[in-house]
């Protein structure tokens, strides 16, 4: 997907979402692309705190255009997970995960960052910060048992090109309290950019 699709995607989304005042932040390869290498993805993953009561209201906002199921999301808010959603036109897949009201993620939400997808388009969206792209990747890496490249290039990636604008005690403390900090060091190392 080039930018202009993310972002014809994702704006009547975003649209709604600040609408219902729903808190959200884009992070996944779509964020990693903003803030390390870019590179081509099929979906594009949102955190949100969306409420039961935001339901039909969210649906009937976006019915017309993507595929979106009530129950769907019911059960994603009931058990803290996600749902999807999918644009009609594009088929493009926006993965929708839960808030959770835990640390880390309370964090992540307050320190998001608003920018661009791209110079050229002027509508501008929360995205995770560089620092807890890294953590988050990190974590999904960990979770599929290290072995996806893909992960593991998006977060050498942020390190390489953030470098030294990275807060780097957080990704420390972080990566300690989520027990990942071996594979920072890792990642770090592999980018060529002291931790310290």
């Amino acid at each position: 997907m080039q930018e202009a699709e993310i972002f014809s995607v994702l704006n009547p989304v975003i649209d709604a979402f600040e609408e219902l005042s729903i808190l959200y932040y884009i992070g996944g390869s779509v964020a990693s692309s903003i803030f390390g290498m870019a590179r081509t993805t099929m979906d594009i993953d949102i955190v949100a705190d969306i409420k039961l009561y935001h339901i039909s209201p969210l649906k009937e906002k976006l019915e017309e255009s993507y595929y979106i199921d009530e129950d769907m999301i019911k059960e994603a808010i009931q058990s803290r997970a996600s749902f999807n959603i999918i644009h009609l036109k594009t088929a493009v897949k926006i993965d929708v995960f839960i808030f959770q009201d835990i640390p880390f993620q309370r964090n992540a939400l307050q320190r998001r960052k608003k920018d661009k997808l791209d110079d050229s388009l002027k509508d501008e969206f929360y995205f995770s910060s560089p620092e807890d792209v890294i953590i988050s990747k990190l974590q999904w890496y960990e979770l599929g048992g290290n072995i996806s490249e893909r992960q593991w290039l998006d977060v050498v990636g942020v390190i390489k090109v953030q470098r030294n604008s990275l807060d780097k005690n957080y990704l420390r403390v972080w990566a300690k309290k989520l027990d990942i900090y071996d594979l920072l060091k890792d990642a770090f190392i592999e980018a060529g950019v002291s931790l310290e």
